[in-house]
């Protein structure tokens, strides 16, 4: 198994890189503070669930300045040590328990690794105290890889610490964001440190080809999450006498019920790309600790998505229903009337169909407005977005630059929504659910469809 040391500075974020590439949000502490962690803690990459490299997360240095000017001091007179002659002699020297003694367990767990990963916050001005530091880590004679933090960030000084890394020899970097990485941002660090450790070449390309298949496999998992939840809101039937106080008592029980499917669904996603409850904050997609700020039924919802209602269909998608009246014993043609009045607005069947309907049958069935099913829709596709560009160390909450204006028709998808309707026994929250093969025929067939929705239609999110 190979060691890898993480080492650098105080604070800039080895703790949060290995977060990231471990996708274990609960390793080791996370703050915006100097000196947060103060011990050698480690951590392993599994490949087919074997481990095949230990990450050591190291102090960070704290005074590389004055470290420097005692290790030119160091030394017999007329000897000549090389770098780590020297570094072994500082161990060995009582500052090492002393006023060093971050450093050294730096340094000492650098030189029992087989390579280092140097971490630079990106963000910071390359100063003196970097310089002294990538001599004494260079002193050790292990390869190290320069990884640039925090790259995301309008105040990386990108270039300026690509020139200070190539006057200390180092030539070869990585940029990864552990906050907001780049999707393939895990496959680059493999590939450079396979340069490194060229003996260990075939060990990092597994690991890059493990990484792609996740990723496929995850996306795929959460689309089938969506399409899941969608088929059970389509295909949702509620039915009520015809009564004013009854249709009303019926609607808030299936709002509630489509709410809690939904929170369903967000804490599977969660459970899925291995983050916690809390980990998706309220300012972002808005959400908190599993739960979206704005209710599913709320006009705010809708005009956060950017979806446009027609004229008709506001009071109907305000209200989250369309009442589709039961056409048993009706004639073709007045059930062709019917559907025209559901598919128009609430209050144009209040003020001519529910009296002709109530008559005729005494029951309503209420079914979930299409806008809703949009907005269930949207919702999903961008936390799906979202976790998979958020690191393991973000603290920050999710923030979207760029809402959907308005909310393009699928054909495709409605046509699949449309065949979920007429089938109610397919919804989990119907009492009639039957577990049947053809329901997971039209999951499968929204899933594929939403893989190219999710992969064309959704905006970036960012972190900040």
């Amino acid at each position: 198994m190979l060691n890898i040391a993480v080492v650098g500075h105080t604070n800039t974020g080895k703790t949060s890189l290995l977060r990231t590439l471990t996708r274990d949000t609960s390793f080791g502490e996370v703050a915006d503070a100097p000196g947060t962690t103060r011990q050698v803690q480690q951590t392993r990459v599994m490949l087919t669930g074997k481990p095949v490299l230990a990450l050591f997360d190291t102090p960070g240095i704290e005074d590389s300045m004055g470290l420097m000017d005692y290790l030119e001091r160091l030394g017999r007179p007329g000897a000549r040590m090389d770098g780590p002659d020297r570094i072994m002699a500082f161990l060995q020297s009582p500052e090492a328990t002393g006023h060093y003694e971050q450093e050294a367990r730096v340094l000492r767990q650098l030189l029992d690794s087989d390579a280092g990963l140097y971490v630079v916050d990106a963000r910071d001005p390359v100063l003196a105290k970097h310089r002294d530091e990538l001599i004494i880590l260079g002193s050790c004679g292990k390869p190290l890889l320069p990884v640039l933090n925090f790259v995301a960030s309008p105040q990386a000084n990108i270039e300026a610490w690509r020139h200070a890394l190539g006057r200390a020899g180092l030539h070869s970097l990585v940029q990864f964001d552990s906050v907001s990485p780049a999707v393939d941002g895990e496959d680059t660090l493999w590939t450079h440190l396979s340069m490194l450790l060229s003996r260990h070449a075939p060990t990092f390309e597994s690991l890059i080809h493990q990484a792609k298949q996740d990723r496929l496999a995850r996306h795929a998992a959460g689309l089938e999450l969506v399409a899941s939840l969608l088929i059970d809101a389509a295909a949702m039937r509620t039915t009520s006498e015809s009564d004013d106080e009854a249709v009303r008592r019926a609607l808030a029980s299936q709002q509630n019920e489509l709410r809690l499917r939904e929170e369903r669904c967000v804490h599977a996603m969660l459970s899925l790309f291995q983050f916690r409850q809390g980990d998706v904050l309220p300012a972002g997609l808005p959400m908190a600790n599993g739960r979206w700020e704005h209710d599913l039924f709320a006009p705010e919802a809708l005009k956060e998505m950017g979806l446009h209602l027609g004229k008709g269909m506001a009071a109907g998608a305000i209200a989250g229903a369309t009442v589709d009246v039961l056409s048993a014993g009706l004639s073709l043609g007045t059930g062709a009337l019917i559907g025209a009045a559901a598919g128009g607005a609430w209050q144009g069947i209040e003020r001519w169909g529910s009296r002709l309907i109530g008559q005729l049958t005494g029951k309503r069935e209420l079914s979930v407005d299409d806008n809703i099913l949009a907005l269930l829709l949207t919702r999903q596709l961008y936390l799906l977005a979202a976790l998979e560009r958020r690191g393991h160390a973000a603290t920050a909450p999710l923030r979207i630059d760029d809402l959907l204006q308005e909310q393009s028709k699928d054909d495709q998808v409605n046509a699949i929504l449309r065949t979920a309707r007429a089938h109610p026994e397919w919804s989990t929250l119907n009492p009639g659910y039957r577990h049947q093969s053809s329901r997971q025929d039209c999951v499968d067939q929204l899933a594929d469809r939403l893989q190219f929705i999710s992969g064309h239609n959704v905006p970036v999110l960012v972190t900040r």
